[in-house]
């Protein structure tokens, strides 16, 4: 049993976290590279002191995009199982992100989501050695088709019942993609799916528009894999359709947080009808109260009910094929800024709107479209950038990452607060801050407070110049993981202009240090930091390495095999047990 599982079996019996004393780890600090040669590789801490005793450490790659395994790893393939193409050759993506590590009876399992248009999937088979190295020896993609693909999935999580909980993120507006006359009127993501479907240039809006239903997309999905390396896939239509970062199954095995991301997004709650089971539940959206403008904001938190809906009734809806125009009414403001009578105004995603729903519409609304009917019930829809959550099972508490805070977060951004109430009203602060939420009994959020904030710089010269976050300190936080029993958290970053190599940061929360334990490549992001505490006698930092020189610095890369994307871990550890 893990430690997470035991921290969870406990806090379901007893209905609050056991009490730990916290032991003793600490990591030996890496810098930040000033030169080429450092700035195009993986630079990662050797060494770390736990509970007494050195732990020599290193990063381990157990796979690149493209090493064959039986298959080969990252290749994208079409709703009928052909290898998509990229010119004469079959597409590789370098966009892996989430990767999960699941224990099935003897065996060891990995899924690896890619964060693509369209998108894969693939399920590893990972061998273990005695010294705890893990290695691939098989992997395959798996099909999305019978659920019309899958689409940009971010970043994930393990379930109590340890199945992989993945995402999709930036789901198509469905208003804009109906009012679309010709293919230039429809965005470019839902473009780039036309392949998938295996429609080619010569394509016409009514073949797209016959094959693609950007309903099919923004969904929580889950994945169930048995000892045999069967996998079992569902998309969670109850739990809501936003840009999906990632869920996060709380102790009670029922009560779940999505975070949000993009521009003038929101927070959400699930609550399962039952334990382990998504399939039916009640919507909730918080609503930002705000107490303090300092250090990235404070607020208590109010829950709106979104509702009641289950899976089949959302499935059957999509079955018929339905569009933004069969769930709501529109009209225009009126000239002081209201909405007609009948009417409420949404600022989701910064598109300020009068809306109605229709009639007998509104458990398959707040489904299809959450964040425009939590905009209108009056949840806070204006936060910027909306990445990871990691939970501490010892103080009962939630950490959020906000990879900015800007536009709807602050005060006076005329287009993101129009149709809204600017409930977030906070300083501009382009270098993120992650937060602390604080849990109830029954793990419902109550305050949201800034823990700890990027420190944005003006660099003119030297080895850091023209980087724009204090290179001692975070920059745009994204991917979280908390090591229960340590106090510590585990901040990856997604940046570009912030710092020119992204790093992982450990933060021991009583002495509130950040100390920077990897920096990756030119251009990649560190995506994927999960802490597994107890995987077969041995604990790993997994984190993968994401588009190695794909979001910046592309003129640096010499070689093409070097934007291969990474997929490994830091460690292994001791087995926290």
């Amino acid at each position: 049993m893990t430690l997470r599982t035991l921290f969870l079996t406990a806090t379901a019996i007893t209905g609050f976290a056991p009490v730990a004393v916290a032991g003793d780890l600490s990591f030996t600090a890496v810098s930040a590279p000033t030169e080429d040669a450092g700035k195009r590789h993986v630079i990662a801490s050797p060494s770390a002191m736990m509970d007494g005793v050195e732990v020599p450490l290193a990063y381990h790659v157990i796979a690149r995009s493209g090493d064959v395994h039986g298959g080969a790893f990252a290749q994208m393939v079409d709703r009928a199982g052909k290898p998509l193409m990229d010119g004469d050759a079959a597409k590789i993506s370098n966009s892996a992100d989430f990767s999960s590590l699941l224990p099935v009876g003897a065996k060891l399992f990995s899924i690896t989501h890619f964060e693509d248009n369209p998108a894969g999937m693939y399920l590893s088979e990972l061998a273990q050695d005695a010294n705890g190295n893990l290695s691939m020896t098989s992997t395959k993609p798996l099909s999305f088709a019978g659920l019309g693909g899958l689409w940009l999935p971010c970043a994930g999580s393990v379930s109590p019942w340890n199945t992989h909980l993945g995402s999709e993120e930036y789901p198509d507006d469905a208003r804009v993609f109906e009012a679309a006359t010709t293919l230039d009127g429809i965005s470019e993501d839902a473009l780039a799916m036309a392949p998938y479907f295996d429609l080619g240039a010569d394509m016409t809006l009514e073949a797209f528009k016959a094959a693609y239903n950007p309903y099919n997309y923004g969904f929580v999905n889950e994945i169930t894999v048995a000892e045999s390396g069967e996998a079992t896939i569902a998309k969670h239509y109850a739990m809501g359709r936003v840009a999906v970062e990632l869920p996060w199954v709380m102790p009670d095995r029922k009560t779940v947080y999505i975070t949000d991301d993009g521009s003038n997004t929101g927070l959400f709650r699930f609550v399962a009808d039952h334990e382990a089971d998504l399939t039916a539940g009640t919507l909730y959206a918080a609503k930002w109260v705000q107490t303090s403008d300092a250090k990235g904001g404070a607020a208590t938190l109010e829950w709106v009910d979104l509702g009641h809906a289950d899976e089949a009734t959302i499935s059957a809806a999509l079955a018929k094929g339905l569009r933004f125009s069969d769930l709501f009414e529109v009209a225009e403001f009126n000239a002081d800024g209201s909405c007609p009578e009948g009417f409420a105004s949404s600022n989701a995603a910064a598109a300020a709107e009068c809306l109605k729903i229709k009639a007998g519409m509104e458990a398959v609304a707040s489904r299809l479209e959450t964040r425009r009917v939590a905009s209108m019930t009056g949840a806070t829809t204006e936060f910027r950038k909306m990445e990871g959550l990691a939970f501490n099972p010892e103080k009962n508490a939630l950490y959020l990452a906000m990879s900015e805070v800007s536009k709807g977060m602050t005060d006076g951004d005329e287009k993101a607060d129009k149709g809204g109430r600017n409930d977030v009203r906070l300083a501009k602060n382009d270098c993120g801050v992650v937060y602390e939420l604080a849990l109830d009994a029954g793990f419902v959020a109550t305050t949201m407070t800034g823990l700890i904030a990027g420190k944005p710089v003006e660099i003119a010269d030297g080895p850091y110049a023209g980087q724009e976050c204090d290179i001692d300190g975070i920059a745009n936080p994204d991917n979280l993981t908390f090591i229960p029993g340590y106090n510590t958290l585990v901040i990856g970053e997604d940046t570009g202009k912030g710092h020119q190599n992204d790093a992982v940061w450990t933060m021991d929360l009583a002495k509130g240090n950040l100390v920077r334990v990897m920096t990756t490549p030119y251009g990649s992001e560190a995506t994927s930091v999960d802490w597994y505490p107890n995987v077969n006698g041995h604990a790993y930092l997994m984190t993968v390495v994401q588009h190695p020189y794909g979001e910046s610095d592309a003129d640096k890369l010499m070689e093409p095999a070097d934007a291969r994307a990474y997929v490994g871990y830091l460690g292994p550890f001791p087995a926290v047990k």
